[in-house]
């Protein structure tokens, strides 16, 4: 289920990369790479009291998903990608 400060990484038609709240219309932010826009997501997550972090690649599939602290993740795995 999604709460409302979770955050996706995509990316735009023009080429560039978006963070943005997932019940957002309008983009947080717009950067020139994937790693600034998971950077900048990953701080406004913290910065919000936590939550879920998805990034997509250029074909549009998720091909990352990571808990940002202080969030709770319900089934933690037991290595940590990030």
């Amino acid at each position: 289920m999604s709460k409302g400060r979770d955050r996706t990484v995509s990316r735009r038609p023009d080429g560039k990369w978006e963070n943005k709240r997932n019940d957002a219309i309008r983009a947080s932010s717009v950067h020139d790479t994937q790693k600034e826009a998971a950077d900048e997501a990953k701080i406004m997550l913290q910065n919000s009291g936590g939550g879920e972090l998805s990034i997509k690649g250029i074909d549009g599939k998720i091909r990352s998903k990571d808990t940002v602290p202080p969030g709770n993740d319900p089934n933690p795995p037991k290595d940590k990608e990030h």
